[in-house]
């Protein structure tokens, strides 16, 4: 008998501890998970490099409602790029007007294209909810500090993060990826992230440093308010 108690005694003991570890993992899951069941909200993405970097990508703003579609405008460079996102499908506007995903990122014979580019990293975009969720189960562990959650990534969780596939492929050779993220929580859900990023790309034997700091804010939950366009509607259905 006192071997059963005392067994019973150390399995709770042990899934105290577990649970003790994983509570600051669970809380940020938590909080994403209620972003996420609210009827709609906005976010503004920012992504600070350093100076003279090759990319410098501008700010994006971002409004997603439940269920619905999600409406993203992009700055970059000397130019502002909308999509519209819906159900794993979406559409980017261009030039020559609406355009399915599928279609803008068709190769049009080589060279550099924004639209193109734009086009295969929204294949694979996140609403912040969803991004959030997707950045704890990269970390190591999160430790709540001071009101922030906050974790390294593994190695293979930055590496993921820094790789970008194109058209189907691996994409450019990682090393040295590392990172770490942060998380804000107000009154139970999400109101703030930073990820941060550094490594190596090796692409067709061109080496480029990265090293880049992104900060994503929600905002409006509950007042925003997606208005799409009719053409983009039937590009992204």
């Amino acid at each position: 008998m006192k071997t059963k108690l005392l067994l019973s005694a150390l399995v709770l003991t042990t899934a105290s501890l577990l649970a003790a570890d994983s509570e600051p993992k669970g809380a940020v899951v938590a909080a994403a998970k209620k972003l996420a069941g609210q009827s709609n909200y906005s976010w503004k993405t920012t992504v600070v490099v350093p100076e003279g970097a090759r990319f410098r990508p501008g700010p994006t703003e971002g409004m997603t409602e439940k269920d619905g579609y999600t409406f993203l405008s992009m700055e970059r460079r000397d130019s502002k790029t909308e999509a519209v996102l819906k159900g794993g499908k979406g559409a980017l506007k261009t030039d020559e007007g609406w355009k399915s995903l599928s279609e803008a990122a068709q190769d049009d014979g080589g060279g550099f294209n924004m639209t193109r580019f734009a086009a295969m990293m929204l294949q694979e975009f996140k609403v912040p909810a969803a991004q959030a969720e997707d950045l704890v189960a990269k970390m190591k562990e999160v430790k709540l500090s001071d009101g922030v959650y906050a974790g390294d990534l593994t190695d293979e969780g930055a590496k993921e993060l820094l790789r970008f596939r194109r058209g189907g492929n691996e994409g450019p050779e990682i090393s040295g990826a590392k990172g770490s993220v942060k998380f804000w929580v107000k009154d139970g859900a999400l109101s703030k992230y930073e990820f941060k990023l550094q490594g190596k790309m090796s692409f067709n034997g061109n080496d480029t440093d990265v090293d880049r700091a992104t900060t994503v804010e929600i905002k409006d939950v509950g007042t925003t308010k997606v208005t799409v366009p009719e053409e983009a509607k039937k590009k992204a259905s």
